[in-house]
């Protein structure tokens, strides 16, 4: 088995549960099913926990799952996907670094008769089987009203944005600046932080904080770049005075929401996307319909798409969305506040 490939050999099982997860019966005495995962990086930490269940729900299905990380490199992750192909898996989700650059690789799967999901993020004019992400106009939405309820409608605001090869952050680019139209806040500069480099915010922040700008509010593209950007503020002792949002509910996220360094955050349930996406590569692998009706365009087909809702974090709804469903525990989210 080439090294590349992280294997993971499972055993039959059989699952009930929502949403795509029917009964689904599997046969040891068939061929067996293959299906790769190509992760765009591990920078952000909800990739973790989602290939974790992902292999998980595969393994309870019997399949076998080959697991690529790119490491945030286009480069990289064409090579394993090609990698993939000639280990002729049956399908491939991708995470794409490059929504655009990956598509003649996609294209070449697809050719052989792979069943293609997009990730969480779209693949450009690539005509894949499935796109299967959250509601990002929402996310955008939320983000956006939340710093505007405390900024109000006029006051400095830095944006921070994602990678500009992320198809999600042109969605929450252009709700944000839909949203902002009708209002006098001044966007003191906007940034993308290019394969999510977190270093990004730390150093725009600090570079407007060292000429005196004035700072009522930022908007991160992810909590790993607030982070990054309460880090500076924090320097300059201006940390919970400055309305910061992000997205993701990392627990270090939550654990700032509680503490009043983070102003909000958007829980998007990882989990349960991981899951879908592996039951619905073993269906579209197993030729079942997957009754999804809505569809999205990616520039030149019309691709089945499947969303999940997101939900905005604050301090007051904690215990309720994050604590309470069980994303994270009562004890690591407010950890910092019993040690003081």
């Amino acid at each position: 088995m080439n090294k590349i490939g992280i294997v993971i050999i499972i055993s039959a099982l059989i699952l009930t549960g929502c949403g795509q997860k029917e009964v689904m019966e599997t046969s040891k005495e068939g061929p067996e099913i293959k299906i790769g995962v190509s992760f765009d990086s591990f920078v952000i930490e909800r990739w973790y926990r989602e290939q974790d269940t992902f292999i998980s729900t595969i393994e309870a299905l019997g399949a076998t799952a080959y697991v690529q990380d790119a490491n945030g490199e286009i480069e990289k992750q064409i090579k394993q996907i090609e990698y993939l192909i000639e280990e002729e898996v049956d399908a491939i989700v991708v995470i794409p670094t490059d929504g655009e650059a990956i598509r003649p690789v996609i294209q070449k799967a697809k050719e052989k008769g792979i069943k293609i999901i997009a990730y969480d993020r779209m693949i450009n004019h690539a005509g894949v089987d499935l796109y299967i992400t959250f509601d990002n106009e929402k996310i955008g939405c939320l983000m956006t009203k939340a710093l505007l309820k405390q900024v109000g409608n006029k006051g400095n605001v830095l944006v921070i944005m994602g990678s500009p090869t992320d198809s999600n952050v042109k969605k929450i680019d252009r709700v944000f600046e839909d949203l902002i139209q009708s209002t006098d806040i001044q966007v003191l500069e906007k940034v993308y932080a290019q394969n999510w480099q977190a270093e990004v915010a730390f150093q725009t922040v600090s570079n407007h904080l060292k000429e005196g700008a004035q700072i009522d509010g930022i908007f991160c593209g992810n909590d790993d770049l607030a982070q990054q950007a309460i880090k500076a503020l924090s320097e300059y002792r201006q940390a919970g005075e400055v309305c910061v949002v992000g997205q993701d509910a990392d627990l270090s996220a939550c654990q700032r929401i509680v503490e009043g360094t983070q102003g909000m955050t958007v829980h998007k349930n990882v989990l349960t996307l991981a899951e879908e996406a592996a039951y619905m590569a073993i269906k579209l692998v197993k030729g079942e319909p997957l009754k999804i009706e809505e569809t999205i365009n990616d520039g030149s087909y019309e691709v089945p798409y499947y969303k999940l809702d997101v939900i905005q974090v604050t301090k007051e709804n904690m215990d309720e969305v994050i604590i309470d469903s069980g994303f994270h525990s009562k004890e690591a989210v407010y950890l910092n506040l019993v040690e003081k």
